[in-house]
């Protein structure tokens, strides 16, 4: 009996701490990144009153040659799409790394808005391309988007 107690508990506890609306991310498996590769995410928007955090998502080998990385982001929505080509800073000479790590393996995850912004409801996609003037960008393990509701 208390076995399930513990099993419920900390399913409810759990399941109440998630602000997460989406995240994906595409696995390259060579861990090189072609420019021509530009992994797709499609998600939907139910909630119109709530606001969203979006952020870029990186995975990357300690070997990674760059202390940042240029990405053309394409967003489709309803109604528009906007694209644009951002620069996103992974290390400083201060702290290394700005990802967390573990072991030779850091994670990003970089807010791509500023500030929490409303979206409509309906189907999203992201669109994310490597734009470094490397086309064969070594040592890139995973790129995606996660986008969730602002606390």
């Amino acid at each position: 009996m208390k076995k399930y107690f513990f099993i419920l508990l900390f399913t409810a506890t759990t399941a109440c701490d998630t602000i997460d609306i989406y995240e994906k991310s595409k696995a390259f498996p060579s861990h090189s990144w072609k420019s021509n590769e530009t992994p797709s995410f499609t998600f939907n928007i139910e909630d119109t009153t709530a606001l969203y955090n979006i952020f870029f998502v990186l995975r990357h080998e300690d070997a990674y040659n760059y202390n940042n990385i240029w990405v053309n982001l394409s967003m489709k929505g309803p109604g528009d799409t906007v694209t644009i080509r951002r620069e996103f800073v992974l290390a400083n000479n201060k702290q290394g790394w700005l990802g967390s790590s573990m072991d030779d393996i850091i994670e990003h995850r970089i807010p791509f808005n500023n500030k929490p912004t409303a979206l409509h409801k309906g189907s999203y996609t992201f669109t994310v391309q490597q734009d470094m003037r490397e086309d064969l960008l070594e040592h890139i393990m995973n790129a995606g988007v996660r986008v969730e509701k602002a606390k």
